[in-house]
C-alpha cells in the first residue's frame, strides 16, 4: 500500500502566508493533517499514548470494581484550574484500571449519586477509598442503608494516587446502623484531629463533636489521631472515656518533635453509645 505523505507544519504555514491564496488542495492538506474528534486512533498512536502514560508523573485514580453488572458509579474531580470533570467508573472484573485527571492539584473528589440497583435481600455495595495513605475510608450502601448521595465528598487528594474499590457483598443478614455520640475536648493549643473507624465503616479526621453511623454487626470503634508536634517539646495524651460512667477506656500519646499521623488503634466491644475524648499536654497532667 502506498504511504500517504502529509505536508509538514512548516509547509502548511507557507500556504497561508500574507498575500497568498491557498488552493482547494492545500485546504484539503490542512484538514487531512488534523485529528478529528470522530477519528479512531491507530495502533501506533495507541501504543505511543500508552508508553507516555507509563511514565506520566501526574495524579490519577486507580480503581477496582467487581460484581456490579452494568452499573456506572460517576465521580466528580474538581481541580484548581480546570473546573470539574466527571469520570464514570464501571465494572472491570477487579482488574486494575487507571485514569488520569485534567488540570492541576489540589483535587477535590465527590460522588455523583451512586446507584443502588441490582441488590438482592441482605446484599450491599461495599465502597472503600483512599485519598492518601493515612485516609482509608469505607462504607456499605444500598437496601436499608444510607445511599452515597450526589455531592458526597470522598476527600481532597493529597498523594499521586486516589484508590477506589467497589463490589457487591452478600452479608447473609440485614445490616443496621447504630449511633455513638462522641464529644471531643482539646485542652491544648495545638491542632489535634481524631477519626473513628469500625468494620466496613470509617469516618474522616475531624476536630469537632460527631455521631457515628457504624453497623451493628461490627459494634466496636478504633480511634486515630493527627497532630504535627515537630515544633514543640510537649507530648499530648488523648484519653477515651465511656462518658456515661466516666470510665477510662483507651489512652494514646502524640509525641513531641514528631508529625504524628494516623496514631492510635485499640477497640471497644461493649456497644458504648456515649464517648468523650480529652487531649491534654502530658507534662501538665496530675
Amino acid at each position: 500500500m502506498e504511504k500517504i505523505e502529509f505536508p509538514t507544519r512548516e509547509e502548511l504555514k507557507i500556504y497561508f502566508e500574507t498575500g497568498k491564496h491557498p488552493t482547494q488542495g492545500q485546504f484539503s492538506d490542512l484538514i487531512d493533517s488534523l485529528k478529528h474528534k470522530e477519528d479512531l486512533l491507530t495502533d501506533k498512536e495507541l501504543v505511543t499514548i500508552a508508553n507516555s502514560l507509563a511514565t506520566l508523573d501526574k495524579e490519577y485514580i486507580e480503581y477496582y470494581i467487581n460484581n456490579v453488572g452494568d452499573l456506572k458509579f460517576p465521580i466528580v474531580v474538581a481541580s484548581q484550574d480546570e473546573g470539574e470533570s466527571v469520570i464514570e467508573l464501571r465494572n472491570n472484573s477487579g482488574n486494575e484500571t487507571k485514569q488520569y485527571y485534567f488540570g492541576n492539584p489540589p483535587y477535590t473528589i465527590t460522588a455523583k449519586g451512586f446507584p443502588t440497583d441490582g441488590l438482592a435481600k441482605n446484599e450491599y455495595y461495599f465502597l472503600y477509598w483512599q485519598v492518601d495513605e493515612n485516609k482509608q475510608m469505607q462504607r456499605l450502601f444500598g437496601n436499608n442503608l444510607n445511599t452515597i448521595p450526589d455531592g458526597f465528598e470522598l476527600g481532597r487528594q493529597k498523594d499521586k494516587r486516589f484508590y477506589f474499590q467497589l463490589t457487591r457483598q452478600n452479608l447473609v443478614s440485614q445490616v443496621n446502623i447504630v449511633n455513638t455520640k462522641i464529644k471531643f475536648i482539646n485542652n491544648t493549643d495545638m491542632r489535634v484531629q481524631y477519626r473513628v473507624f469500625s468494620g466496613n465503616w470509617g469516618d474522616k479526621f475531624r476536630t469537632e463533636d460527631t455521631v457515628t453511623d457504624h453497623y451493628h454487626l461490627w459494634d466496636y470503634l478504633f480511634f486515630y489521631y493527627n497532630a504535627d508536634l515537630r515544633e514543640t517539646d510537649q507530648t499530648i495524651e488523648c484519653r477515651v472515656y465511656n462518658a456515661d460512667y466516666d470510665q477510662l477506656l483507651l489512652t494514646n500519646y502524640l509525641y513531641a518533635g514528631q508529625n504524628n499521623e494516623n496514631v492510635g488503634g485499640g477497640n471497644m466491644l461493649d456497644g458504648i453509645r456515649n464517648i468523650r475524648i480529652e487531649c491534654d499536654y502530658y507534662e501538665n497532667l496530675t
